[in-house]
C-alpha cells in the first residue's frame, strides 16, 4: 500500500472513532447483562470456532492464560460452557459451550441485528449499498 494522503488518515481517524462508537452502543443492546463483553467474547468464539481448550480461547480473545481459566470458572458455574478431558492429552481440557449459552447468543444476535436494522433505516439507497458493500471489507478487518 503506498504512503497514506492526509485524506486517508483522516478516514481512518474517523473509521476508527465510529467503529468504537458502534461497539460501544452495540454492547448496550445485551441481553444477558450478568456476562461481560469479555465472556461474550469467549462464548462467541466457542459458538463460531467449536470446542477449544483454555489456552486456544485465551490466544484468540488476546487474554492471558491465567485470565481465561478464571473466565472459563465462572462461565462454567453459570452453566454456560462445560469442561471435558482433551482426547489426546490427558493434562488439557476442552472447553465447549452449553445449549443455555447457545441460546443467550442467538437472542443476543437477534436483538443486534435488529437494533443495527433500524439504524439502517435512516440511511438512504446509496448510503446502504455502499455500507452493505463495505460490510465484508469491515469483517476482514476485524478478523486480521
Amino acid at each position: 500500500m503506498p504512503e497514506m494522503s492526509e485524506q486517508d488518515l483522516a478516514a481512518i481517524s474517523q473509521l476508527r472513532s465510529s467503529a468504537m462508537r458502534l461497539s460501544r452502543r452495540l454492547r448496550h443492546q445485551r441481553v444477558e447483562e450478568s456476562l461481560s463483553p469479555t465472556e461474550i467474547g469467549v462464548l462467541g468464539t466457542l459458538a463460531r470456532c467449536g470446542k477449544a481448550t483454555p489456552g486456544e480461547l485465551a490466544r484468540k480473545e488476546h487474554v492471558q492464560p491465567p485470565s481465561m481459566t478464571r473466565i472459563v470458572a465462572m462461565l462454567e458455574e453459570k452453566g454456560l460452557v462445560r469442561r471435558e478431558p482433551h482426547p489426546e492429552d490427558r493434562r488439557q481440557v476442552v472447553v465447549s459451550s452449553t445449549e443455555q449459552a447457545e441460546e443467550i447468543l442467538a437472542e443476543s444476535r437477534r436483538r443486534r441485528n435488529a437494533w443495527l436494522a433500524e439504524l439502517a433505516q435512516g440511511l438512504d439507497e446509496e448510503e446502504w449499498a455502499t455500507l452493505r458493500d463495505a460490510a465484508p471489507v469491515l469483517y476482514k478487518l476485524a478478523h486480521l
